[in-house]
């Protein structure tokens, strides 16, 4: 089996992406992902989970907790055997907050996330999460953002403390589809997904996670390891933008998004 392992590709050295093969995946694959990764997935989440607790209660900038989410994110994507190219990290500027929307094909995109992007952040997530075990608590505790898609009303304490999350220099991911797509393609943005970017003023940044969907699509534990690829895009201004600029931000957005996903780029 090949070793998990990070490439960096800029621009100008990748050309043109050759389509990464659908290959398939019959009984000896399902065995390994149903009795050899997934129950040592579950483990570190039980193991990094519980251990994080205590040391939540004094990690006043959550960097403790992230640390711990990266470290867990890392053992998962060494375990799966799927290695990682990057193209195009050197757009980002670590040092300023931005809001990065992503593309959401699986239920790894979030580890995918934190193995990978080089610097702290936060992440908007729907209710639903809450309810998991173990993720749902650490989710709470290390300050990321919750929002009721049901009832958005219920959800204005988090903005504003998002608002203020942005606003002090702390980089937010956000998922605009507003759930994983049920068939590879990238769903419509929520409406006011980038109202935030918006009213913070801050740039955002197209991140198109390539080759996720396959490896684990919604409604299945089957795993099927496979090469991936994070793709960032050129930073999208939203100085002097106003909230009626929402639909064509979103637009603009979106249209990179699809361009990078695009593999005959």
């Amino acid at each position: 089996m090949e070793n998990s392992t990070v490439t960096e590709t800029r621009p100008e050295q990748s050309g043109a992406t050759s389509p990464i093969e659908t290959r398939k995946h019959g009984i000896l694959s399902r065995l390994r992902s149903y009795f050899f990764f997934n129950p040592l997935i579950w483990g570190y989440t039980v193991v990094f989970g519980l251990t994080s607790i205590p040391f939540g209660f004094f990690d006043k900038n959550g960097s403790i907790l992230h640390a711990f989410a990266r470290a867990w994110s890392k053992t998962i994507m060494k375990t799966i055997f799927s290695p990682m190219r990057i193209v195009g990290l050197e757009k980002i500027d670590p040092m300023k907050p931005h809001v990065y929307a992503v593309n959401h094909g699986s239920a790894f995109d979030v580890p995918v996330l934190y193995a990978y992007l080089p610097f702290q952040f936060r992440i908007v997530f729907k209710k639903e999460l809450l309810s998991y075990p173990i993720v749902g608590g650490h989710l709470k505790r290390s300050g990321q953002v919750c929002v009721d898609q049901q009832h958005p009303a219920r959800s204005v304490a988090s903005i504003r403390s998002a608002f203020k999350t942005l606003r002090g220099g702390m980089p937010l991911v956000i998922f605009p589809e507003g759930g994983r797509t049920s068939d590879g393609r990238i769903q419509p943005f929520l409406p006011g997904a980038f109202f935030l970017a918006i009213k913070a003023q801050v740039d955002v940044v197209p991140i198109a996670l390539v080759g996720t969907y396959e490896l684990l699509p919604m409604n299945t534990y089957h795993i099927k390891p496979r090469p991936l690829e994070m793709r960032v895009g050129d930073p999208i201004a939203t100085a002097d933008l106003t909230l009626r600029d929402l639909e064509q931000l979103s637009s603009k957005v979106q249209k990179e998004m699809e361009r990078l996903c695009d593999t005959d780029k």
